[in-house]
């Protein structure tokens, strides 16, 4: 019988009292660039409950500093904090989900270690935070409060003990990750990514979201303009009061306007969610509801969304199915190439890019001499295009080529899993 995992549930040292004055944040900044080393960083976020990713709660950690909790909805200037943390390496676990939040606080890693992202070049089967302390360190994490709501204030101390544990491992769990990247000569592939992802863009809007509205049972252009209409003013409105959409209004309510608009008070609600409403919520919904009927045909939303940029590919056997069966072909060899490398092929090669590439390259699949004339240059040009990284390209470029170029489709199994 396998030994109980030890599970840290305090930190070594007693927590110091949240940094919330300008005076306490000196005293902070002063701490942590007195320390050594790279610096431990995370972010507490209240996702489930606000419409913004705003940061509610930062963690740092340093070796000779210790832990520091600051509260950044009490603090207006960040400079001091900024000038410490803008001179060192920063580690945090997922990056890409802390650092726009703490960039709308003008904190900005120079060079940042990502450990979720190395466990994922290193293969790890399993890299949420905890699981990797225990496979790396010999000791998990107590996870108890990931989902809570940390805009509320006062914070629980036992919120803070789980915010602080947080950071507690980071720094040894990225010794001991750097270490194995470099032994399996991974390092300079985990610099990459690390880098692609500090200077990573903000995401493009995504166009016409209200379509995610779960539920709808009819998508006539009528019933769409209601779910549009009903999905823009609570989108507003959530904006406003800084709540997340679902609490200002479910998607079962928005489907079940959609499937029978109410025209008064009394059918308003009758829709679920709807009994306790209160009066000028009841009027804002009726009044989206009412322009949405009143659109002139020609300005109702389509049944199916424009099209614009690579199609889904569970549509390409039907539109395409030369450029289905090259697809899975693709595929196919890049798992090889993924398995014999060991990493998750969607860290081998990104799967946006890999569609985008064979999408622009359609119409030369669908001629042998055309088809044969796909060079490994021309696939890994496009990779790079894309925002492969050079060590993607250098491994996946070749082996989709020549995927490009085989003879003979393959039927697309399983196209529709990405």
């Amino acid at each position: 019988m396998e030994a109980a995992v030890p599970v840290l549930v305090a930190p070594v040292e007693p927590l110091r009292p949240v940094v919330a004055t300008a005076e306490d944040l000196l005293r902070c900044a002063s701490s942590l660039a007195a320390g050594h080393g790279r610096i431990a960083v995370d972010a507490e976020r209240a996702g489930g409950y606000r419409y913004s990713q705003r940061a509610y709660l930062l963690q740092f950690n340093r070796r000779a500093a210790g832990t520091w909790l600051v509260d950044p909805t009490a603090i207006a200037d960040f400079t001091p904090l900024a000038d410490t943390l803008g001179g060192v390496d920063w580690v945090l676990h997922a990056a890409s989900q802390d650092l726009p939040g703490l960039a709308e606080l003008g904190l900005h890693p120079p060079r940042l270690f990502d450990t979720e992202l190395a466990g994922r070049l290193l293969n790890v089967e399993r890299v949420g935070l905890s699981a990797m302390t225990q496979e790396y360190l010999g000791v998990s994490l107590a996870k108890a409060h990931s989902a809570a709501d940390w805009s509320r204030r006062p914070l629980p101390d036992a919120w803070l003990t789980y915010a602080a544990l947080d950071v507690e491992l980071l720094l040894d769990l990225a010794d001991r990750l750097e270490d194995e990247l470099e032994r399996r000569g991974r390092r300079s592939w985990a610099q990459e990514e690390f880098e692609a992802v500090r200077l990573a863009p903000p995401p493009d809007p995504q166009p016409e979201r209200w379509r995610r509205v779960k539920g709808l049972k009819t998508k006539t252009p009528r019933s769409l303009a209601v779910v549009r209409e009903l999905w823009r003013s609570r989108d507003e409105l959530a904006q406003e009061l800084d709540q997340t959409p679902s609490k200002v209004m479910r998607d079962a309510t928005i489907a079940a306007a959609a499937s029978s608009p109410p025209r008064t008070f009394d059918e308003l609600k009758k829709l679920p969610g709807m009994e306790r409403e209160r009066p000028a919520r009841r009027r804002r919904w009726l009044a989206a509801v009412e322009r949405a009927l009143a659109l002139p045909e020609d300005e109702l939303p389509p049944s199916r969304p424009a099209v614009g940029g690579t199609p889904n590919p569970r549509s390409w056997e039907r539109i395409d199915p030369e450029l289905a069966a090259a697809y899975q072909r693709v595929r196919i060899s890049l798992t090889e190439v993924a398995d014999d490398v060991e990493i998750p092929r969607e860290n081998l090669a990104p799967p946006r890019v890999v569609r985008d590439c064979l999408w622009d390259l359609r119409e030369r699949l669908h001629t042998t001499e055309l088809r044969t004339a796909i060079s490994d240059e021309e696939v890994a040009e496009r990779l790079s295009a894309g925002g492969a990284r050079q060590w993607q390209v250098s491994l996946a470029a070749a082996p989709m080529a020549t995927a490009m170029r085989t003879d003979g489709p393959e039927r697309p199994d399983d196209i529709t899993r990405e």
